[in-house]
């Protein structure tokens, strides 16, 4: 039976410096590395891009050094083994060499039905509702996850 629902990710940030800088080498010279892992890894569904392959160049806040991720899993649990449990999690660990210190929630997690590709806008506003309302079912966390609308259904509870 195909999955009525998927798993869309955010995750955003402030680089320190330039996406040119040679300071920042280490970060962008992986990228197509990493997206071609996630492209391949089980569980993957879209992820967001421009013609160059990557977000890096997809204008979300109107600032040039605030970046944004997007994209799109079967289960919560994939999106998690591609993060923390492969070659990704190394970008991850040296997240501060590239990108300032987060003040503030930088990921959220929401349920899309499947076939829906999310645009930055609805990510956003995904962001914003977990800021200002917490883990809620329309914007979660891996910490306090809600279980599929699909789930929900069959009378699954949150995890």
């Amino acid at each position: 039976m195909a999955k009525k629902w998927h798993l869309a990710q955010l995750n955003v940030g402030t680089i320190k410096y330039p996406q040119e800088d040679p300071r920042m080498v280490g970060f962008m010279s992986r990228l197509d590395e990493i997206n071609s892992l996630a492209d391949q890894s089980p569980g993957f569904v879209w992820r967001m891009q421009s013609d160059s392959g990557n977000a890096t160049d997809i204008d979300v806040g109107g600032e040039p050094l605030f970046l944004a991720n997007m994209s799109v899993w079967e289960s919560p649990d994939a999106l998690f083994q591609f993060v923390y449990k492969s070659m990704h999690r190394e970008v991850m660990v040296k997240r501060s060499n590239w990108f300032e210190l987060a003040q503030d929630i930088y990921q959220v997690l929401w349920w899309i039905p499947a076939g829906h590709t999310p645009t930055a806008q609805e990510g956003m506003y995904r962001l914003d509702l977990l800021k200002k309302n917490g883990p809620i079912p329309e914007a979660f966390t891996f910490k306090a996850r809600f279980p599929s609308p699909e789930n929900e259904e069959l009378g699954g509870k949150s995890v």
